[in-house]
């Protein structure tokens, strides 16, 4: 076996098999399941809470039953008892509130009559539900029948889209965007929590290596630039790991779990993406996570022990966080030029640039464009650190980043 698989396969048992490792995967399942199996959680905290009893006061002639429909949050009582009487049973909380519905002008008015307040998200749902009352009652004063009426609230519009110009034709639907924008959020949050967990990992083990002056030892029978791929590689293999776990986890609980829906969604979504974009995304992905683990090497081996890592590694974590807030304001409008820019920027392209691909219309040379420029730079990065690689991971020197690359230059040079 060559002393770069052996390094590679050393790195790798030992970091899978790792706390750290287990843990941090255990984490991203944990939070997983919480997102899947939310409503069960939800349902299962305030499975003790009684649903709340709101009396219907309805001094109209028009019918509202097919409006406030009880459910598991609310139960709504369609009750003509005298307003007093009803008062008084929400004093003693017999009744969480009392809705009293009037005529006004021709206008519906409500009032909403509580001794507790009601909870945000009742409150909400009430004006929601009062507010398509008051427009379902607007059309019932045009002397319609009440199936009229509700085919009225109802109607939906159908919309085509028709593109007159030839070189953009083609473009994508609402849904499919949508889906985009559904994907490239996933994306960006793998690449944000990923380079989070792996670029310390490459950074602090190449440090401990160099602080215990294992790496002096290790270095007489390997050579640096063998070492630093091995590393690189190792701590990828370990990453791809831990997404395939996830990965397989996530198709058990779609598949498995609340009778498909997960997976039902799930398919839906794929459904809208074109293979291209699946494509793009992955490499964007993978590529990204090269370059952060490229940059990590590098950055493991300018400090003299562990303690000293997160000094160096702030400044690329700030990047990172910036292109995922960038990513976020996205998510409403993927069209700025906030977006446009930081989509070709390469430490920041991963997250950005599926985004633009799923949920706006560009043409073809765009995403290759960004994919060129972040090749070229995951190219000069690799060829620069493995160059100040050889020359630093034996170089001991205090003070920041920079002085540290001062100091390698000066001393090698």
């Amino acid at each position: 076996m060559s002393k770069f698989n052996l390094l590679v396969k050393q790195l790798y048992k030992s970091k899978f098999k790792s706390k750290s490792f287990i843990l941090m995967t255990l984490l991203y399942i944990g939070v997983m399941s919480v997102g899947i199996f939310w409503s069960d959680i939800k349902e299962l905290l305030s499975g003790n809470e009684e649903a709340q009893r709101i009396a219907i006061v309805n001094e109209t002639s028009a019918n509202f039953s097919e409006i406030f429909v009880s459910n598991g949050d609310m139960e709504f009582i369609q009750d003509e008892s005298d307003k007093k009487e009803l008062e008084k049973k929400v004093k003693d909380e017999k009744l969480s509130a009392i809705i009293t519905i009037s005529d006004e002008n021709s206008q519906l008015h409500a009032e909403i009559a509580t001794f507790t307040p009601l909870k945000l998200n009742d409150q909400s749902t009430i004006s929601s539900l009062l507010q398509y009352a008051g427009q379902n009652y607007a059309v019932q004063q045009l002397s319609l029948s009440p199936e009229q009426a509700t085919k009225i609230m109802s109607a939906n519009t159908v919309i085509s889209n028709k593109n007159l110009n030839e070189e953009t034709a083609g473009g994508k639907s609402e849904e499919e965007k949508q889906s985009g924008l559904v994907v490239s959020y996933a994306v960006g949050i793998l690449i944000y929590f990923f380079i989070s967990t792996f670029l310390s990992m490459i950074t602090t083990e190449i440090a401990s290596e160099k602080g215990s002056r294992a790496m002096e030892m290790l270095l007489v029978s390997v050579k640096p630039a063998t070492h630093f791929k091995a590393k690189i590689a190792g701590v990828l293999l370990l990453a791809l790991t831990q997404m395939g776990i996830i990965a397989v986890v996530f198709l058990i609980y779609s598949k498995f779990v609340k009778d498909g829906v997960v997976w039902d969604m799930a398919a839906d979504i794929i459904k809208e993406l074109s293979v291209g974009y699946v494509i793009y995304a992955v490499v964007f992905l993978l590529l990204t996570i090269i370059l952060f683990l490229i940059i990590g090497a590098l950055f493991g081996s300018l400090v003299s022990k562990v303690e000293e890592a997160g000094q160096v590694l702030m400044p690329a974590i700030i990047i990172t966080m910036i292109g995922f807030y960038v990513m976020l304001t996205g998510m409403g409008n993927p069209d700025t030029i906030l977006i446009k820019i930081f989509s070709y920027i390469p430490l920041t392209s991963g997250m950005i640039m599926p985004m633009r691909i799923g949920a706006t219309d560009i043409g073809m040379m765009v995403p290759l464009i960004s994919l060129g420029i972040l090749v070229a730079t995951i190219i000069v990065a690799y060829v620069f650190s493995l160059s100040f690689y050889k020359r630093s991971v034996l170089t001991y020197s205090s003070g920041g980043v920079i002085q540290k690359i001062k100091t390698v230059l000066k001393v090698t040079t």
